[in-house]
């Protein structure tokens, strides 16, 4: 079995190089090549049609042979009417509340945040009073001035008179929680992780093993607090002390937003860094209600015209390529993390 493991590894590792070569070589070939407008393309999609055409394709693929055609040709005059009634102005969609979904999935840096302030700016420039924006929120937090201005852009929102709705499936945490805040409502599934209302950093010293090894490390300044704690040089109590006071400002400025946003919370006895569990969260006013996203956008769908907006890079050769190439590299992965798996299974 050890024998097969370590051929299997071999092959997989070999596999995962020829294609990430491959893929790199393509992508300076093509991009060489390509030229044109490499600007965010604006996608807009209305999930009630979506839905619509889900709900049609099950109904016909799971009707009798026989009288599917005469269900499409039912499903066809339909959409001949509603085309109809919507060019004299008699539709649903002519006088419908319309609900605008945006997706923010974050990571360290909140690199998603110039494209989200972009697409927030498209929907205030053509959204009406009475509609309303639902933000799908994925994010466990990041750095402060990352986060503090992507939830500026959930602000903007706020300021031109739009309600908004923040919907986490999984979870929002401390930057990610940041932004939830300024909903008008939060919905979150029962186990998602919800609040960390708190600060955290780290710094790495390493001065006591250079000085083991007679390296001097000359840090200069100009400025009491310039630097407070450093990686290489010799850290002192009354630097630590000045870098705590800056944590604990953050935080203090971190709790007053939050408290600004939901003044029904008792932000002392939330702020401590603490996370809960969506149903957990709701008692303790973090959130306003239970669920998924997916369940209140089919809620909406009953009651409002329903738009996913999204803006995209352009669906170029060379991006094609790159992604199938990281597609199948992470693919070979998964593979080879499994087949491990299954052969330390087989083994007990």
């Amino acid at each position: 079995m050890s024998d097969w493991m370590v051929e299997m590894g071999t092959f997989l590792i070999q596999a995962t190089l020829l294609m990430a070569m491959v893929g790199i070589v393509l992508a300076l070939v093509l991009r060489n090549k390509e030229s044109g407008d490499n600007s965010l393309k604006l996608s807009v999609e209305s999930l009630n049609d979506q839905r619509r055409s889900r709900g049609r394709r099950l109904r016909v693929t799971t009707t009798e042979q026989g009288a599917r055609k005469k269900l499409v040709k039912a499903f066809r005059q339909e959409e001949k009417a509603k085309h109809k009634a919507a060019k004299q102005g008699k539709g649903e969609a002519q006088s419908a509340q319309k609900v605008w979904v945006l997706d923010f999935h974050g990571d360290l840096k909140a690199s998603q945040t110039e494209q989200f302030a972009q697409e927030v700016s498209a929907i205030i420039d053509v959204a009406a009073a009475e509609d309303e924006v639902v933000v799908r929120l994925e994010s466990a937090g990041g750095l402060v001035h990352a986060y503090g201005l992507a939830a500026a852009q959930l602000d903007r929102l706020q300021a031109a008179g739009l309600t908004t709705t923040v919907c986490i499936d999984k979870v929002a945490a401390s930057g990610g929680y940041m932004m939830a805040c300024t909903a008008n409502h939060i919905k979150a599934a029962p186990f998602a992780v919800i609040g960390s209302i708190g600060v955290v950093a780290q710094v790495p010293n390493i001065h006591r093993l250079l000085k083991r090894n007679d390296i001097d490390v000359e840090l200069l300044t100009a400025g009491k607090y310039k630097r407070t704690l450093t990686v290489l040089g010799e850290n002192t109590e009354e630097g630590r002390e000045k870098f705590i006071d800056d944590l604990e400002n953050t935080h203090r400025l971190f709790k007053e937003y939050v408290s600004q946003h939901r003044p029904d919370m008792d932000i002392d006895a939330l702020a401590t860094g603490e996370i809960w569990y969506g149903s957990e969260a709701l008692e303790q006013k973090l959130t306003d209600s239970i669920g998924t996203s997916e369940a209140y956008l089919v809620e909406r769908m009953a009651q409002a015209q329903v738009y996913s907006v999204k803006l995209e890079p352009p669906k170029t050769f060379s991006r094609k390529v790159g992604l199938a190439v990281s597609a199948g590299v992470e693919q070979a992965v998964v593979k080879g993390l499994g087949l491990i798996d299954a052969a330390g299974w087989q083994r007990r």
